[in-house]
């Protein structure tokens, strides 16, 4: 017979996790009534990862990126598992974030240089192209809540204006900015320099190649780390846009040590970017870099006690890179989980992305939605929870029901995406059905059309058996669509249209993710 011990250590052992989730549930309800003080405003820490794919992360399925922080954020809060970024490309899926308007609306639709800027450029000593500037009138969430009382900050890659412009990050209501203002210079981890409030500050030890001493993202961490010291006696927003993993695949060696000779590598041919001796170890190494420093940031949070009146926001602004640009191997990882399509794709592995919410007190620990959202609703989402005044003409729905368990949460009619760029491209979303189309700067051309209940990996275009759900989502595209004269999607409107360089994906055009299946 086996010793007593042995049986109650064999029972705990099964009944653990019955004895977790009562313990959660208890410490979620005393939690709940005893929040933080109500008078005080809650504070906003929105982090967004940089070409970051749906199975990126632990808790969304991925087997050899280790994310235990991202992963601790979702045990304690919500994960969302049907969120859209706005756009498959950096620009105007943030500026979606920002303003709470889809892309048929919003001001930046594409990566763009900017035009006429010469003596702006010569001013602040630009060394990099720049993008298409945040227009003035634009609202953005920095404005709303720094109205309100907020400090706020920006801290990471930002895309939509550089200094001396109208989308000057301090021009669209943020105290404090620190980092690149151009995805360009945003390609080197280990630049000369990053930007703090429109001045130069050289980074010790790097001279702009591949390897330096200064590792760009650590400097994003410690900047945040003060942000929060310096502003916690008072409601803050911290908007953190880390360029990981996006390209270069570039990482100090202590962290790529765990991965190196663990996660094996395969021969491939390098296109653009800094090369890496070990592309895939790299990779995964820049994404648990990032994790350790959101667990900083929490960390921090706890220390200052902070966390049970903040609600911390974790998400990727698009979907991963495809055909190992620049060493990235998105088939090893499965990075955009079961979803066709990559970055620069309106398929749903260029859209669907990692959501996750945390606020104790407020948000029911282990928490998993199907709520159908998208970046858009963010903006509105925090004028709800922080009370700020919310604008007119939102594209936007607040989340918030879905966020604090509570019936009621209202629906989108349908999600509308364009991309005038890889392929010209436009997409849209009404309950389980999918539309997508593509060459529209060329041609009128048809919709595909795919039932995501069924096919959530769009292979099996059914729009000939659906004509009238064709009829309806096109309805709900021609009034989503608002012609851009600065990124113009179709052939009609390119030739009335202002003439740009718009994005383009890096390698050669056969790369271009936009017809490809995974």
């Amino acid at each position: 017979m086996r010793p007593l011990h042995f049986h109650v250590r064999d029972r705990f052992r099964r009944c653990a996790p019955a004895i977790v989730a009562v313990l959660t549930a208890i410490a979620y309800s005393f939690e709940s009534g005893h929040a933080a003080d109500e008078s005080q405003p809650p504070n906003i820490v929105l982090i967004v990862a940089d070409d970051l794919g749906y199975g990126d992360l632990g808790c969304y399925g991925q087997k050899w990126i280790k994310t235990p922080h991202i992963d601790e954020l979702a045990q304690q809060g919500i994960r969302f598992t049907q969120f859209y970024c706005g756009a498959p490309l950096c620009a105007p899926s943030r500026c979606t974030l920002m303003t709470g308007k889809h892309s048929g609306h919003a001001a930046i639709r594409d990566n763009r240089a900017p035009k006429g800027l010469e003596k702006v450029r010569e001013q602040f000593a630009w060394e990099s192209p720049g993008q298409q500037p945040l227009p003035e009138s634009e609202v953005t969430i920095a404005e709303l809540l720094h109205a309100h009382g907020y400090a706020t900050a920006a801290i990471g890659k930002w895309g939509l204006g550089m200094p001396g412009t109208k989308g000057d990050p301090q021009k669209q209501g943020f105290d404090l900015f620190y980092g690149y203002y151009c995805q360009t210079h945003a390609h080197n981890h280990y630049p000369k320099f990053l930007w703090r409030n429109g001045k130069k500050e050289t980074l010790p030890g790097n001279d702009g190649t591949a390897t330096g001493q200064t590792f760009s993202q650590d400097r994003f961490t410690d900047e945040a780390v003060r942000f929060l010291q310096d502003e916690h006696d008072k409601p803050f927003f911290l908007y953190l846009p880390f360029t990981i993993p996006h390209l270069s695949i570039q990482v100090p060696e202590d962290a790529l040590a765990q991965y190196k000779g663990v996660i094996p590598e395969a021969p491939y041919r390098h296109t653009a970017y800094f090369q890496h001796p070990t592309p895939r170890a790299g990779y995964a190494a820049m994404i648990t870099r990032m994790d350790a420093a959101i667990g900083k940031i929490v960390a921090t949070l706890n220390e200052l006690g902070a966390a049970k009146n903040t609600l911390v926001m974790f998400t990727s602004d698009n979907g991963p890179v495809y055909d190992r640009l620049g060493g990235t191997d998105s088939d090893f990882f499965n990075s955009a989980g079961p979803f066709r399509g990559r970055k620069g794709s309106v398929y749903e592995g260029g859209i669907r992305v990692p959501f996750i919410a945390r606020w104790p007190g407020h948000i029911k620990p282990g928490s998993v939605t199907p709520n159908v959202s998208a970046f858009w609703d963010i903006l509105p989402t925090i004028c709800d929870v922080t009370k700020a005044d919310k604008p007119q003409n939102l594209d936007g729905i607040s989340f918030t029901e879905t966020l604090f368990d509570k019936s009621g949460q209202r629906q989108h009619k349908f999600l509308y995406w364009e991309f005038p760029a890889y392929g010209v491209q436009q997409a849209i979303r009404n309950g389980n059905w999918k539309a997508v189309r593509h060459g529209l700067d060329k041609a009128d051309t048809p919709f595909e059309l795919y039932d995501l209940a069924t096919d959530i990996a769009e292979q099996h275009d059914v729009a000939a058996e659906h004509p009238d759900v064709i009829r309806r989502l096109a309805d709900f595209a021609s009034q989503a669509h608002r012609p851009s004269n600065l990124f113009p999607l179709f052939a009609a409107e390119k030739e009335k249209a202002e003439p740009a360089k718009l994005a383009k994906p890096p390698a050669k055009k056969s790369a271009a993710p936009t017809p490809s299946k995974p």
